[in-house]
């Protein structure tokens, strides 16, 4: 992420958004968290102690500590993560979800707590290759299906040209094997796998489009508001930017 988010100014992504928290008080609340545990650093499962941990986790439990409640999060699949909120499986979302028009059409999300970028994986070999060279044709890219990353693949070379799969991890394992030419990830995540996969895979292509990360409601629900207000505390009082140095390095 580091470069990509810099240049997104992260000191005052929410500059325009809710201002000064209030005194929201949830009671002390027990509430569940859907998440797709499989994007790191933004969460996933820790190898050796099996908690849900990442940005997101420690987002919702700062959030949780300005306005009394408790977050318990629960690993869900992407593919039907919006399905599940909507039934009630759990009372939020948190997974770094991008807001987008067509999606506040059908839930309701709070204010944008990170801007994030897409960037384009490829092999360590094919590092050179450019943006117009994407878009002249003759690759393939790959995403996570019904995802704005989808979306954005799409835009570069044309919906034929994109294999999207039900998990990422598919994604990743599609460009190793050289069936396709890169994926399209969240720059959130892009490090996490340059890390992995050192000397194989690389962020050859960064800021191809930035979106407004956000948390996941069912339409109507009253706690978007008293998250709104957590969002502004731990923006006012710098923990929002820790959190941001902490996982990225980023000061």
């Amino acid at each position: 992420m580091r470069a990509w988010i810099a240049a997104l100014g992260l000191a005052a992504l929410l500059s325009g958004t809710a201002g000064t928290a209030g005194a929201a008080d949830l009671g002390g609340k027990l509430l569940k968290v859907g998440s797709d545990t499989t994007s790191p650093p933004m969460e996933s499962v820790d190898a050796a102690s099996g908690q849900i941990v990442g940005f997101d986790v420690d987002v919702v439990n700062a959030i949780c500590e300005k306005i009394n409640c408790k977050a318990e999060f629960v690993t869900t699949g992407w593919d039907g993560i919006f399905a599940a909120l909507d039934q009630s499986s759990f009372d939020l979302v948190a997974s770094g979800v991008s807001i987008t028009d067509e999606r506040k059409k059908a839930m309701d999300f709070s204010e944008p707590y990170l801007i994030n970028s897409q960037a384009i994986l490829t092999r360590v070999e094919d590092q050179g290759v450019t943006l117009d060279q994407f878009k002249a044709g003759g690759h393939k890219l790959s995403a996570q299906a019904n995802t704005t990353d989808a979306q954005v693949a799409e835009g570069v070379v044309g919906k034929d040209n994109v294999v999207a799969y039900d998990t990422f991890s598919a994604a990743i394992i599609a460009l190793r094997n050289k069936d396709v030419d890169g994926v399209v990830i969240n720059g959130a995540n892009a490090a996490a796998y340059e890390r992995e996969f050192a000397g194989e895979l690389v962020a050859a292509i960064k800021d191809l489009q930035s979106d407004p990360i956000g948390l996941v409601f069912r339409k109507g629900d009253e706690n978007v508001a008293a998250f709104n207000e957590g969002i502004a505390a731990i923006r006012a009082d710098g923990t929002l930017d820790k959190l941001v140095a902490k996982y990225w390095g980023l000061k």
